[in-house]
């Protein structure tokens, strides 16, 4: 804990104060007459994107607020190093600042202190434990407001007006919208806006289009870090990401963003066995270790950081060329939060390269396309109707188990709808949707075995495969009866088999000369 102890609520701002942009100005006196509108306190929510300065603005805002009524003001963060900085940022801006950690046993009803940087469990304990007195608090401001773990706290603040401040203001749980607990949305300067003011970086994408059926999606509506580390661990999947540094961010600064602590080291292992400066960081890394990886990270041209669940909030490296998404997430936030990390822009850095190898840009759209906040808002429902949309292929799952089995292809499924519409538009007899399905899994199978058995015993692997698929094929057709999807998939699977022993006599054909 830093206290900081000044005769007046509001000490002059130090040389590290950073001068406010008209669009914080302008978003700061938008907020201030919203306080003033009401009677009553408010919740309100305020939008801006990562890189705009939300810590920088709802510091000023505290300031503005002490200096003005007179009232404490609580600062509600979720993780230790965004306590830190947010501590920081308010002591830069003048303002005297308790922050109430894991580490602060007590907090004494009689304090006067007018402002407090708190994390959430450690405030609630205070709170449960009678040691402050929240009556007392005129202003809450919750900084990465989309997370539900603030939800638990609002209502001890009777007498409070909060402020949630978030990129994204849609929460990834469909049953906790953000509107059960905020009664109005304002909307900040957009991304493409910041860009063109000069604000931001512009941003060059380079999208790989990935098979993601194998991956299962967990409790909390996200991808496990299992079926992911399955998949993006397999070797054809770190040769394409290999390939896609190499042909989009050779010598480049780069920010790798994996999904599970497994996949992440096999990343830097295989970076460092072809001659590149490579770190991994997690968030299990000890803080000495983390803090030496970071400052190396800075002062390193060229160096590569893979890292996981530890850089997308609290990490300020503006010197970040490109940024690598080696992984699929259904979190819109999450998406926002991992490109915001190469966003910064420097005199000689105006832009930045995203590389996305998990589909998410289809997913999400382009991070700099202009967003609707105030409909994601208001219709959480409709939103998140029409994000499943984009996903709704994806959602049929290829077990981890079968996706294992072939570690050599990059592609294990087949669009089968989307094969029949592609046909009929170029005027293709149906029936070339199964021979090119046929096709790919014959590939699958001779492209991960060194014989013709072993080939043939991967080829029963695939069956509830070919079941799905047919499935889908005689859908396509309309009404087919189930005798006929039988017939076709017993054909499917001997037409397989005998491709298979074709292709392998062959190869070994070709193997023998």
């Amino acid at each position: 804990m830093e206290t900081i102890t000044v005769e007046a609520p509001i000490a002059p701002a130090n040389r590290n104060t950073k001068k406010l942009y008209h669009y914080q100005e302008s978003d700061i006196t938008t907020l201030f007459e919203k306080i003033g509108e009401s009677t009553t306190p408010q919740r309100l929510l305020y939008q801006l994107p990562t890189g705009g300065g939300k810590t920088v603005i709802f510091s000023e805002i505290a300031k503005r607020y002490i200096k003005k009524f007179h009232r404490k003001v609580v600062v509600l963060t979720h993780r230790k190093e965004l306590c830190r900085q947010t501590a920081t940022t308010l002591k830069n801006a003048g303002i005297a600042n308790k922050a109430i950690t894991s580490t602060v046993k007590s907090v004494n009803r009689k304090d006067q202190s007018l402002c407090y940087v708190a994390m959430v469990e450690t405030l609630k304990n205070r709170i449960k434990s009678g040691q402050m007195d929240t009556d007392s608090v005129g202003l809450v401001i919750i900084d990465e407001a989309h997370h539900n773990s603030f939800q638990k706290l609002l209502g001890k603040f009777k007498n409070a007006t909060v402020i949630g401040v978030t990129a994204t203001p849609f929460s990834a749980d469909i049953n906790l919208p953000m509107k059960k607990n905020y009664s109005e949305l304002i909307v900040g300067a957009p991304i493409g806006s910041l860009i063109e003011q000069g604000f931001l970086a512009r941003p060059k994408t380079w999208r790989y289009d990935v098979e993601l059926n194998s991956l299962i999606t967990g409790q909390h509506g996200d991808y496990t870090v299992s079926s992911s580390d399955a998949l993006y661990s397999a070797p054809a999947m770190l040769e394409l990401l290999l390939h896609a540094y190499r042909e989009h961010s050779k010598n480049k600064k780069t920010l790798i963003f994996n999904t599970g602590i497994f996949t992440s080291k096999a990343v830097c292992q295989m970076f460092t066995d072809a001659g590149y400066d490579c770190r991994h960081l997690d968030n299990k890394t000890s803080p000495t270790e983390r803090d030496g990886i970071l400052k190396w990270f800075k002062k390193t041209k060229g160096a590569i950081l893979t890292s996981v669940s530890i850089l997308t909030t609290g990490f300020d490296e503006p010197s970040v060329q490109t940024v690598i998404l080696n992984r699929a997430t259904n979190s819109l936030t999450l998406y926002h939060q991992m490109i915001g990390r190469g966003s910064r822009r420097l005199p000689h850095k105006k832009t930045f390269n995203i590389i996305d190898i998990g589909n998410n840009t289809d997913r999400f759209g382009e991070w700099n396309a202009p967003v609707d906040w105030k409909y994601v808002f208001e219709n959480p429902d409709q939103y998140h109707e029409s994000m499943s949309h984009h996903t709704e292929y994806e959602s049929h799952t290829v077990p981890p188990e079968m996706r294992s089995k072939f570690p050599n292809s990059l592609e294990v499924s087949f669009d089968v709808q989307q094969a029949h519409h592609m046909a009929t538009e170029n005027g293709e007899k149906p029936k070339t949707v199964i021979r090119d399905s046929i096709r790919q899994h014959v590939l699958m199978c001779a492209d991960n075995a060194e014989t013709i058995s072993e080939a043939l015993h991967l080829s029963e692997e695939l069956d509830k495969e070919i079941n799905w698929r047919v499935k889908q094929y005689a859908k396509c057709l309309g009404k087919v009866t189930k005798n006929y999807t039988e017939w076709l998939a017993g054909d499917y699977k001997a037409k397989l088999r005998v491709l298979i022993q074709k292709i392998m006599h062959r190869r070994e054909r070709l193997a023998a000369k």
